[in-house]
Parts: C-alpha cells; structure tokens; sequence
C-alpha cells in the first residue's frame, strides 16, 4: 500500500503520540508499505526527503499555544489535493486532530480516498488544566465533527472508546500500543547512574517520566512523594522531562532532581535505574510511560483507567487506586514504600508482565485494518483483534 499519514507531532519531538507514530510507520514500511509522513516543518533545515520507502513532507505550521516544542499544522488543503493527484495514497491517517488534519480529511473526501483517524489526547480534558474550562463542550464538539469524516477512530483503551462513544463518536476501535521491551527492560539498571543521584543500593528512588506540566496533575505526584518520604526517608525523586512548571517545582523542591529531557537507551537507564514509579495523571488516553516502566521493573501507581487498567493487577505487579481519589493514591504510595519485599516482588511481577506485548502484534492488527479500509473503502468486519489483550502477571 501508500499510506499517507498526517501528524502534527513526530520524532525527534519527544512525547507519546511521535514515539507511537514512528513504531506504527517504520513496522509498515518494514511489511513493504509507502508511508509518506505529512506534518509541521521542524525547523528552517527540515526539507523534503525519502528515508527508504519513508517519505516525510513537511509543511507551514505555527508554534503550538502554551506547549513548547510542539506546532500546529497549518490548513494544506490545495497542497495536499496536487500531492495526491500525483501520487494517490491508497488511504490515508489522520493522527491529530488541528487544521492541517482537517484540511487532508477535506482533500482526501475530494478525491474519495478512504479515510482513517486515531484519538491520541485528550485535548478537551486540558482545558480546564489551563483556565479553559469553559470550552470542553465546544472542543469535543470540534473533535466529533473532525472525526466523522474518518471510516474508523482507533484509540488505546476501552476507557477512552466508551467515552467516545458516549459523546456521540461513530466507528471506534480499539488499537492498543507495545512497548519496545529490548530497550525498556531491567537488564538497563544502572549503579553509577543511582549513585549520582545519591543514592545506594537500597535507598528507594522514585521516578517520574514525562511532560511537567499541570495535566500530568503533578502535584499530587509530590504529595504522593513527600508522604512516603516520611516512612522512607533515605527516598529520592528523580524527574525525567521538562515542561512549564519544572522551574517553579525547582525552586520549591531543591533536593528532587530533575533530569531533563531523555531519549532511547538513556532514557531506559533512567527507568531502570529506579524502584517505583509514580503516575497521577488523570487525563491520559493510554500512557506509554507506565507501559515503558513496568518493563524495566519498576511497581507503578497509578490511577485505574487507561493502561494502568490494562496491564497492571493491583497487589502483584502494581498498584492502582480509583481514578480521582487522590487520599487512596497518596496512602497507596506510603504502603508501597513501606513493604520493601512486596515492592520488590512487584518490580520482577511488572517485567514479566510486559515481556509479551511487543510492537509487531500492535503493528499487524493497525496493517489489518488499514488493508480492510484500502481495499473496501470502509471497515467490513469487526476487528475484534484490535482489542486490548489481558496482561498476564
């Protein structure tokens, strides 16, 4: 096939939707698949250009309002009508949902090529995170009609396809995400790295990775952290990322460490280097983050919806606690401390569990559908295979 996927995010951007993206579109060009990769330019180098049967085509796009790093696709519509008149994708992806997504679902409907679309965040969710509390109803408005052109919405979990669903969303399916387990696994751990974080062998560190910002709720994560700091004193915390309150948090909490932004097998040490890890975020619609910590071995509390709710059962190889009940999550993570042998139980509990949920299952389910879609112009069978499969502790 030629697909053409459209994106506002993708590597070396750093965040869940650009890693999931480059593991969908570099196991479809490994299956022998045409996959031109349309989004935002990066900077004024980013050109044109083929990277083996992967064709990126940057187009205009404008910074992305209070998410740094990130830009907005521009609308493309008469742009993208010449592109595939002169090469005609035989369908075409719609990851994100901003004008230069609705401007190729607008000009792929021209030109009657099937359509699909993936739900990666939820963006209405964050507006009351940035005192837009008042436009969720308008936003998730906007995200039903971009939708719509679309034969089939895929998202990660069974908790954001019921809540799709519930607001009036057609055709949505379930494709879950992997986790690269020979980069994310405890094999990384590192000594040294713990070391110059100043702490032995058997301190406890606790690790956060992703977006500091306030939809990742992160100050319940310091609560959380400052509470079990009293059953574990010698605990460290240590912060992967960066985002728009990291210079705040460093001025309150000069004794956490924050690590910055980490990619690849630096960013797998970082994991593993650690013991637990600690996820309050209540706006996720899967979170790469827990799947990628669990196969280096490291016990996860987190809320239980999304991919906590997926893969971790609570007791054995993780620990979850009602989604909003933030007195539960911070006594949870005082437990966890607390039991030093449990958490170590947990820790080995979570590699196993992910050992098995490897990219290539994810990638054969996402070409299944697109070749059903290609070919009929529409999803004509259930793709039961594209639901989330149980983990096994």
């Amino acid at each position: 096939m030629r697909i053409a996927l459209i994106t506002e995010t993708y590597p070396p951007e750093i965040n869940g939707v650009a890693m999931t993206l480059e593991h969908l579109v570099d196991g479809l060009a490994q299956r022998g698949h045409t996959v031109e990769v349309i989004r935002p330019r990066q900077n004024a180098d980013d050109r044109a250009r083929a990277e083996g049967t992967i064709e990126h085509v940057p187009v205009a796009g404008v910074p992305l309002p209070r998410y740094e790093g990130l830009r907005m696709g521009l609308p493309a519509r008469r742009t993208l009508l010449r592109l595939w008149r002169a090469k005609r994708p035989d369908v075409i992806h719609v990851a994100t949902e901003g004008p230069l997504g609705l401007s190729a679902m607008r000009a792929a409907t021209k030109l009657a090529i099937p359509i699909t679309s993936s739900f990666h965040t939820n963006f209405h969710q964050y507006s009351s995170h940035y005192g837009f509390g008042f436009a969720r109803g308008l936003a998730i408005r906007y995200l039903r009609f971009v939708h719509a052109y679309a034969t089939s919405t895929l998202v990660p979990s069974i908790d954001v396809k019921e809540s799709l669903e519930a607001a009036g969303f057609k055709n949505v399916y379930i494709l879950a995400r992997g986790v690269n387990t020979e980069r994310f696994n405890p094999g990384r751990r590192d000594a040294a790295l713990r070391e110059s974080w100043g702490a032995g062998p058997d301190d406890l560190v606790v690790i956060y990775v992703g977006r500091i910002a306030q939809e990742k709720n992160i100050p319940l994560t310091v609560r959380a952290f400052e509470a079990l700091r009293r059953v574990r004193p010698e605990a460290k915390l240590v912060l992967v990322g960066d985002g728009p309150v990291r210079a705040s948090l460093e001025k309150q909490h000069p004794d956490y460490i924050f690590a910055g932004m980490k990619r690849g097998d630096e960013l797998a040490s970082h994991y593993a280097s650690g013991d637990a890890f600690i996820f309050g975020s209540t706006t996720e619609t899967f979170g790469n983050v827990v799947t990628e910590a669990m196969g280096c071995g490291l016990a996860v509390l987190a809320y239980d919806y999304a991919a906590p709710r997926q893969f971790i059962h609570a007791g054995e190889n993780g620990v979850t606690v009602p989604l909003g009940d933030e007195q539960a999550f911070i006594a949870a993570a005082c437990e966890l401390a607390a039991d030093r042998e449990k958490l170590q139980q947990m820790r080995a509990a979570a590699a196993r569990s992910l050992a098995a949920h490897s990219w290539s299952h994810i990638i054969a389910r996402y070409e299944s559908l697109l070749l059903d879609i290609a070919h009929n112009g529409r999803v004509t069978r259930e793709h039961n295979h594209l639901s989330p499969e149980p983990a096994e502790a």
